[in-house]
């Protein structure tokens, strides 16, 4: 779960004080961790306790002044990589089902499209109680995965199930939402950031690429099974755990790099801002202050995403088109010009796609189209890497059946 970040929601059960347990072994895993309390939980342990512990300040109420248009909900679920409720009383699991959102944890499970995990934690007869289990059952229908509860000895001195399970039995769960194995055995290359086009030994031309796309499709394809190259231009980022990273400076660095490492991969994602044109001449000395105008004649770089495309063995090719306007139009005339398996379009400009932790994208292929609302990038990389297997899946079905 390294980088990871886990949104810890705990509720009013006695299994509060275990929170403190899960916070400190999920940052040990790495991960990053934002805890929200209901209010009954902080009878139980204070936020103090688990604002050091976690490092961030601890969230208990829904409208807050502090946070961004005063929504904290909605922040903290774009936030989320997957949220884990634990311990998950009774009362939170039944308002939960019915899909209430009076409370900030409500609140954030109801606006949140990451996995949730809820560990369930009560007297042995409330578990058992019917409403209890149709509830919980619910709740496994919409895909929330249930950990325990667990047998034993229980506060009020009842023995049964109830218990909230054991907090490595959770973390390991938590692990498990992030290890899909949908691309098991592909090798995958992305390229990531901008290049930069050197004017002279100061000066450059470049783009404002963060990179951020493209080190999570890296890390999302880790998480899906692949083992991952990642071929970088000059960005300040950390490299996603099992990531083997390459670094590059200019456009044609980046070309031969890639065009190096694709006949041996089964998929290209060319997330990289490269540039299209450098300086035809790249002064020994810095450029000194001269006439009021000074013309600098640019030339095309090679186009890494075209070679890519018409290798002999090319791999499923994926590109991005990254445009301040007819974003579909252009999209699509590049994926046909540049005879792409598929193509990511995401709109650019002052408000929208470089620099940023959130986006939306549009993914387009022969016949097909799928638009996936604004979110983070990293949930938006792994939708990503889904549609790119399911597209890969039905490609290998047709081979074998044609």
């Amino acid at each position: 779960m390294q980088g990871k970040n886990i949104l810890l929601g705990i509720t009013g059960s006695i299994a509060a004080y275990k929170g403190a347990d899960l916070t400190r072994r999920l940052r040990e895993q790495g991960a990053n961790v934002r805890v929200v309390m209901t209010r009954s939980a902080t009878g139980f342990i204070t936020p103090l306790t688990l604002q050091a512990l976690s490092g961030q300040p601890v969230h208990t109420e829904l409208m807050d002044l502090d946070a961004e248009a005063a929504m904290g909900h909605i922040e903290l679920s774009r936030w989320a990589d997957a949220i884990a409720i634990a311990p998950a009383s009774a009362d939170f699991i039944a308002r939960q089902t019915a899909g209430r959102a009076d409370d900030l944890l409500t609140a954030i499970c109801l606006a949140c499209q990451s996995r949730i995990v809820v560990a369930p934690a009560m007297n042995q007869h409330m578990w058992a109680n019917p409403a209890t289990q149709d509830n919980v059952s619910v709740l496994k229908d919409r895909g929330i995965q249930i950990v325990g509860p667990d047998q034993g000895s229980q506060a009020c001195g009842d023995t049964g199930p109830g218990r909230m399970a054991d907090p490595d039995r959770i973390v390991v769960s938590i692990g498990q939402l992030f290890e899909s194995g949908l691309l098991s055995g592909k090798q995958i290359l992305v390229s990531a950031g901008p290049t930069r086009e050197p004017l002279d030994p100061v000066r450059y031309i470049s783009n404002r690429s963060s990179g951020k796309m493209g080190f999570a499709i890296a890390e999302a394809a880790i998480e899906a099974g692949a083992a991952v190259t990642l071929v970088t231009g000059p960005v300040h980022l950390e490299t996603p755990a099992r990531v083997d990273r390459i670094r590059v400076e200019t456009a044609s660095q980046m070309y031969k790099v890639v065009l190096d490492k694709a006949a041996s991969c089964d998929i290209f994602i060319s997330a990289a801002a490269v540039a299209d044109y450098r300086p035809g001449l790249n002064a020994v000395s810095k450029i000194k202050k001269g006439p009021d105008e000074l013309q600098i004649k640019l030339v095309r770089t090679n186009d890494i995403l075209s070679a890519v495309a018409t290798l002999a063995s090319a791999p499923f090719t994926v590109g991005f088109a990254a445009e301040t306007d007819n974003l579909l139009d252009y999209a699509r005339g590049k994926m046909q010009r540049k005879n792409l398996d598929m193509i990511v379009a995401n709109q650019v400009g002052p408000s929208a796609g470089f620099d940023r932790d959130d986006n939306e994208l549009d993914i387009l292929w022969s016949n097909g189209h799928v638009h996936i609302n604004k979110n983070s990038k990293k949930s938006l990389a792994r939708d990503l890497v889904k549609i790119i297997s399911g597209r890969i899946h039905a490609d290998d079905t047709t081979e074998n059946t044609g």
